[in-house]
């Protein structure tokens, strides 16, 4: 990997690896790298240590501490997540910060969430208010009411 800091701005990439990088208003395929920055970039795949995510969006959001601000990550996965003003349908991680955003899965050892909203919350340890439409009861409740909807209409198919 190339330890010297790289800088990018108004470019396309396919793939983009550094130690160190500060990327704006690009768009990039793949972004591999130790300390990642990238504001108002457009990404398929970031994977890092430390990330830095400031209006953008991505896919693929994987790294040890990850700061996501007034953006879009599809699957966002780390050791430490930080969503702040952002969308972020699915996110697995052992301790998240969720700020005035919106997740659809979150699944978190410990959660700290301020003002937001999810579907779906797993979630050993909760602090601070977060409103979701499912907790694991009601999730499990649901796929059985699903389950049993699909085999009867499996059963009457035969019989028809």
């Amino acid at each position: 990997m190339d330890r010297e800091i790289k800088e990018m701005e108004g470019e396309h990439l396919n793939i983009l690896e550094a130690e160190f990088m500060n990327v704006r208003q690009c768009t990039v395929r793949s972004v591999e790298g130790g300390n990642i920055d990238l504001q108002q970039v457009a990404a398929v795949s970031i994977d890092g240590e430390k990330i830095d995510i400031t209006q953008g969006a991505s896919v693929l959001v994987k790294g040890e501490a990850v700061n996501v601000n007034q953006s879009i990550t599809t699957m966002t996965a780390g050791n430490s997540v930080n969503i702040n003003f952002s969308c972020a349908p699915i996110v697995v991680t052992e301790e998240a910060s969720v700020n005035k955003s919106a997740t659809g899965s979150i699944f978190a050892n410990k959660l700290t969430s301020t003002n937001s909203a999810s579907i779906l919350t797993i979630a050993k340890n909760i602090e601070g208010n977060v409103t979701t439409l499912l907790d694991w009861r009601s999730a499990l409740a649901l796929s059985a009411i699903a389950g049993s909807v699909w085999a009867l209409l499996k059963i009457l198919d035969k019989r028809l």
